[in-house]
């Protein structure tokens, strides 16, 4: 019995099958399919996000970008009409149809020309919402000390005379503004869950799940959130006419699908997620990873793997789908 080597040689122990390699999984190379992408919007989406400093601006905005909008902060207000006219020309892709712009008060000499920007994009037909953050001047001074940052305006006055002059400059934008929320005594995770539901309108509220399949004699993925160990399954490998093939290829997912207890599997996985995925949205955790093993990352694992995302796309949820070792044997 002899085993051959990538390089070439040969060593005593197993057959050398003489059937060639197939070409769909080119050796060394991972099989990844991503996700679907999502259809372009009939009309672009732009989320202003303004209001007082250290009230919450730069949360909202990391928000929206891990929501995948297009995020700028600081703009100059001119540059907003001139940033929403690129997404109407038609050459901007399906992620920066969404815009998040971050104008406030650093904007110095340019904020002055935000309310004027404002009229000229909703003239245009474009769905801009205004989001205001607001908070009293005691949070705020409090969170400036805790940073230990000055406040944009404060120059080399009090911090407090600064706040004053702010809500003197953000009068106007306040009142046209669509959503004007005081964070006050809000929780990051209750800020995180009123700006993806200005994001989202009415939409559910979904989560990012990449699976990936591996191979246990590779070791474990070190970002995974929850692993899953499918070795109860009889290992195709064993079977001559499975072993050079993979678990993308139509005979290997008939044979592990219909082993006994692998429908049975996905299924109460799938149900267990369930309120996991629920709990994990309320606070604020809104990606998951799951790894998915076998022995090689080749066969079992691959299979479970697409049959999980299948189940969960069918949820809602986004899901992008990984074969992290598939091709290393």
């Amino acid at each position: 019995m002899t085993r051959t080597h990538p390089d070439g040689t040969a060593q005593e122990g197993q057959h050398v099958s003489t059937e060639p390699t197939p070409a769909t999984v080119p050796a060394g190379i991972p099989v990844v399919e991503a996700s679907t992408t999502g259809p372009r919007l009939d009309q672009p989406q732009v989320i202003l996000i303004t209001g007082m400093s250290g009230a919450g601006r730069t949360r909202a905005a990391a928000v929206l970008e891990d929501l995948g909008w297009y995020v700028v902060d600081n703009l100059p207000a001119q540059m907003l009409v001139h940033l929403v006219g690129m997404l109407t020309s038609g050459n901007a892709g399906g992620r920066a149809q969404r815009l998040a712009a971050v104008i406030d008060v650093r904007g110095a000499e340019f904020f002055g020309s935000l309310d004027a920007a404002i009229d000229e994009v909703q003239a245009s037909g474009v769905d801009l919402r205004v989001l205001f953050l607001d908070a009293s001047d005691e949070a705020l001074v409090r969170r400036f000390e805790q940073v230990r940052r000055p406040h944009p305006l404060q120059g080399e006055g009090r911090v407090l005379d600064a706040i004053a002059e702010e809500r003197r400059l953000l009068t106007r934008v306040r009142e046209r503004a669509d959503v004007v929320l005081d964070t006050s005594d809000t929780a990051p995770q209750e800020l995180a869950r009123t700006v993806r539901a200005l994001a989202h309108g009415n939409g559910p509220d979904v989560m990012r799940i990449s699976i990936v399949s591996f191979g246990f004699k590779y070791g474990v993925p070190v970002d995974a959130d929850h692993v899953v160990d499918v070795r109860f399954l009889a290992n195709p490998f064993w079977i001559s006419e499975l072993r050079h093939l993979s678990g993308r290829d139509e005979p290997v997912r008939e044979y592990v699908m219909g082993l006994p207890g692998a429908q049975t599997f996905v299924d109460r996985y799938v149900s267990a997620l369930e309120p996991a995925i629920e709990g994990y949205l309320h606070e604020d955790k809104h990606y998951l990873t799951i790894a998915v093993g076998c022995t090689g990352g080749k066969h079992r694992s691959v299979v479970i793997a697409d049959a999980l995302a299948a189940r969960l796309r069918g949820l809602g949820q986004l899901v992008s789908v990984g074969a992290r070792d598939l091709g290393k044997e």
